[in-house]
């Protein structure tokens, strides 16, 4: 079939289609991953404390992210004057981890099953969820891949230790992280307001290795500022939780905060880490479209991935030449 474009063959408007991500491959067998970047869904919500729907987030965000795919050679950007992921960027969908009801380690075990073969492959791995928790098992998978660094953009500091037994919530991601050998440090972005985390909380993360800063700490420092905080060299592992952003951008969210960031200063900060560090992992986690009938929560998550992806392999290039 002709290649999809402006001039010829189809023009395979975004409504038309299978929503895969980005309008990309769909790769059944996980086994023959051959890709840049691997996109797979981890729709699991049973570890949220209040509203559930984050399991309908990877299908959501996979319909909206065909708005951005008009079939063309990348997409350019006229402040950068650069062309974003162009045709030799390979980006492949590779469907959903399964899902067990009510059995979260099964559950996990499966996302993290996902992970692991998007690794072996040599693809950047990207995890749309579900709700936090789901970033466990994504760390996890990284156990033999050397130090990683943790950007966390979030309301919530998510470092719950243990609550009436839960050790594997969406409260409790970062905890688990920072307990791992690997996961060199977390730099904690937004956290703000009243949080799911108490005081000791907070106590021990900064004693693992958190460094926490809220909206308006991070606006004072400015985007260079917030980046100089992140270790020089660190491999980064970037986790999104919609609620990052403010409610009134994002309210398709089970725990919406007001005061949240807006979308320049997300990805002022996001290009400046593709600039800067060598991103091995994305999740982006807790959008519950139907807490958002505009469908505006999901359309922002597609395009912070996408200009996120782009950002990434702009400067991979020009790192190469």
């Amino acid at each position: 079939m002709t290649k999809h474009g402006y001039e010829t063959g189809r023009l395979n408007l975004p409504f038309v289609g299978i929503s895969t991500f980005g309008k990309r491959p769909y790769v059944e067998d996980w086994t023959t991953i051959a890709a840049d970047v691997a996109v797979m869904g981890a729709p699991f919500d049973f570890g949220t404390q209040f509203r559930a729907g984050a399991r309908f987030g990877p299908r959501a965000v996979r319909e909206a992210s065909t708005l951005f795919s008009f079939g063309h050679a990348g997409a350019y950007d006229h402040e950068d004057d650069a062309t974003y992921l162009p045709e030799s960027v390979r980006i492949v969908d590779i469907g959903d981890a399964d899902i067990v009801h009510t059995d979260t380690e099964q559950s996990h075990a499966n996302i993290e099953a996902g992970v692991r073969a998007m690794l072996k492959a040599g693809a950047l791995p990207v995890v749309i969820g579900g709700d936090h928790s789901v970033n466990i098992p994504c760390i996890r998978a990284f156990d033999d891949q050397g130090p990683i660094h943790i950007l966390q953009i979030d309301a919530h500091l998510d470092f719950v230790d243990v609550r009436h037994g839960v050790r594997h919530g969406h409260g409790n991601p970062m905890r688990r992280a920072a307990e791992t050998g690997y996961v060199s440090g977390i730099t904690a972005l937004g956290i703000r307001n009243v949080s799911s985390t108490a005081k000791d909380g907070y106590d021990a993360a900064r004693a693992m290795g958190d460094d926490i800063l809220s909206v308006r700490q991070v606006r004072k420092l400015g985007t260079e500022g917030v980046l100089a905080r992140i270790p020089k060299g660190a491999r980064i592992y970037v986790t999104i939780d919609i609620d990052g952003f403010c409610p009134s951008i994002a309210p398709g969210t089970g725990t919406p905060s007001h005061g949240g960031f807006l979308y320049y200063e997300v990805l002022e900060i996001l290009q400046g880490v593709a600039k800067n560090h060598d991103v091995v992992g994305i999740d982006l986690v807790e959008v519950a479209p139907d807490y958002d009938p505009s469908g505006a929560t999901q359309i922002l998550a597609a395009q912070v991935l996408l200009n996120f992806l782009g950002f990434i392999f702009h400067a991979r290039a020009q790192k190469a030449d």
